[in-house]
């Protein structure tokens, strides 16, 4: 007996692979943790991080989380029935969005922990709000992801 999983069916598109998403998030980390010295290296200062951009991030959290439960309830309500081409639109923009906040949020993790043994006068400020902005990243990552397996549909559904 054979672990492989069958292919799926023709018209399919597989769910985000949890790798992948580790896979950009440890390579936004060690960009985050270059930023550091290279921007120190090249222009003097370090970027600084403020609450603008964990707000942001929590604000497109929150926003996709909305979305996808308005696209949850629209696939399984038949009277409510959810166009194809505006789930798959969803479904590329809950998958965008997952991929990049795993970019950015191990960015800004890698950003914080490059600071955290730093005597510089801002360094407690920039690893609360790189801290902060790499949680709220996650959360962008989770309810993207939520917004892309809202749109699955049934194999069944003669609709779908």
């Amino acid at each position: 007996m054979s672990d492989e999983r069958p292919p799926p069916p023709a018209g399919t598109i597989r769910p985000v692979s949890p790798v992948r998403l580790a896979v950009l998030g440890i390579l936004g980390l060690v960009l985050g943790w270059l930023a550091h010295p290279l921007s120190v290296q090249a222009g003097g200062s370090a970027p600084v991080v403020t609450w603008p951009q964990p707000l942001l991030l929590g604000f497109v959290a929150v926003a996709l989380g909305r979305f996808a439960w308005d696209t949850r309830a629209s696939v399984r309500d038949r009277a409510r029935r959810l166009e194809p081409h505006r789930a798959v639109n969803r479904l590329a923009f809950g998958r965008a969005a997952a991929y990049v906040a795993s970019v950015l949020g191990g960015g800004y993790a890698g950003y914080a922990l490059s600071w955290v043994d730093s005597r510089a006068e801002l360094a407690g400020d920039r690893v609360l709000w790189s801290g902060l902005a790499a949680v709220a990243a996650l959360a962008v990552v989770v309810c993207g992801v939520l917004l892309e397996r809202a749109c699955r549909v049934r194999l069944d559904d003669d609709e779908a």
